[in-house]
């Protein structure tokens, strides 16, 4: 059991008492002076690291979008010098695809642009050309015949109008969505492109 002093304090003793303090409180500040530094170089590093990830990103999304680009610059000689004739092998009469797309103008805005079109006196067929189709893309390429039909009913042009995906690289999930959308499915097949007709399948008619 410890003793307890009842000696008497002193000048000396309280001001010993003050320095002690004091000293506890400066190295207490030091260490925390010490934490703040180190938490500020770590914060400084995480920074740095997140701008270089962020230009990498940039840089691969970059590299992305040239690639989508090329491919669809050159979808107009892989996809549109013979897809007529992949089609007219299906029973359709399309003579030669316009390379260049075809934009829908209306008010002197562009409502939709179509990435190749094929058309006789009955039928329009609009087909989105991607590198590697997405489920979204079904879903837009939907909207965009429906905007397509409605401008040709507009101009008393009453033909039907179809639709169709062309992909380098198809995945599974994305044909079928492409084929229950009632689109036809174009994949590259060596230097040339086919269309894929499952059994069973009619293609929509907007």
């Amino acid at each position: 059991m410890s003793q307890i002093d009842n000696t008497p304090l002193t000048f000396e003793k309280v001001w010993a008492m003050f320095q002690e303090t004091d000293r506890q409180m400066k190295e207490a500040a030091q260490e925390v002076r010490e934490l703040q530094k180190e938490a500020a170089r770590e914060i400084k590093e995480l920074a740095e690291r997140q701008k270089k990830t962020d230009r990498q990103m940039r840089e691969t999304n970059r590299q992305i979008g040239d690639l989508t680009n090329r491919f669809g610059e050159m979808a107009e000689h892989l996809v549109a010098p013979s897809i007529h004739k992949r089609f007219n092998e299906l029973g359709y009469s399309f003579s030669e695809v316009m390379p260049g797309g075809s934009k829908i103008f209306e008010n002197n805005k562009t409502k939709t642009e179509i990435d190749l079109l094929l058309q006789n006196g009955e039928i329009i067929m609009a087909v989105e050309v991607k590198a590697t189709p997405a489920v979204k893309d079904v879903e837009h390429h939907i909207k965009r015949l429906e905007i397509l039909s409605d401008h040709y009913r507009k101009k008393n042009e009453y033909r039907k109008v179809q639709g169709a995906i062309a992909g380098a690289i198809f995945g599974k999930t994305e044909k079928e969505a492409t084929l229950e959308a009632g689109f036809y499915v174009i994949e590259q097949s060596g230097d040339t492109m086919k269309i894929e007709v499952p059994a069973g399948f009619t293609p929509r008619e907007w």
